[in-house]
């Protein structure tokens, strides 16, 4: 319970550096979704989810811990909303695949795992939102993401070397049975 608690502090504190909007959509740019990958690739699929999920719950009931001070149900109402309900699929991928290659977690496989959920799955999700929550069609919903991917493909990495560094350090942090 304490990993799951420390990890989803930390995707608040995250949230704290404040946020950047870019482009016309109104989605920012935070450091927080570093806070999702390091949880699904430190933590594993069932603590991973149950951080993010403990997260995402505190900002439902009304706490600002989104990046610029938002609540979750403010996020929910906005074009972010997408981005935020694939933290939790996204979350589980990596969590999933990155138990699948321990003990030795490649540095290669995990930088790939990590791109799958913390970029394709968020991005899907975030696009299908930004199609519900805004009048963009689909191309132009699909190419806002292009923003994003320089800071996400960072942050995969970040979050790429912490993991082997804390798999090597604690081996057995994600139960692979």
């Amino acid at each position: 319970m304490a990993q799951i608690a420390v990890f989803a502090a930390l995707i608040a504190a995250l949230g704290l550096a404040g946020a950047i909007t870019v482009g016309f959509s109104g989605v920012p740019i935070t450091l927080q979704t570093l806070g999702v990958i390091l949880a699904g690739a430190v933590l594993g699929p069932r603590k991973g989810v149950a951080a993010v999920a403990v997260f995402i719950a505190l900002t439902l009931i009304g706490l600002p811990l989104l990046s610029g001070g938002r609540t979750g149900l403010t996020a929910l109402a906005g074009p972010s909303a997408g981005y935020l309900v694939g933290w939790i699929p996204a979350v589980f991928v990596i969590g999933l695949l990155t138990a699948r290659i321990l003990p030795k977690y490649p540095l290669v496989l995990g930088l790939l795992i990590n791109a799958l959920g913390g970029i394709v799955v968020v991005y899907i999700f975030g696009t299908i939102g930004l199609l519900l929550r805004t009048d963009l069609g689909v191309w132009a919903a699909i190419s806002t993401n292009f923003a994003f991917l320089p800071g996400d493909l960072v942050k995969v990495v970040i979050a790429t070397v912490v993991a082997k560094s804390v798999h090597r350090a604690y081996p057995g942090i994600i139960a692979t049975r």
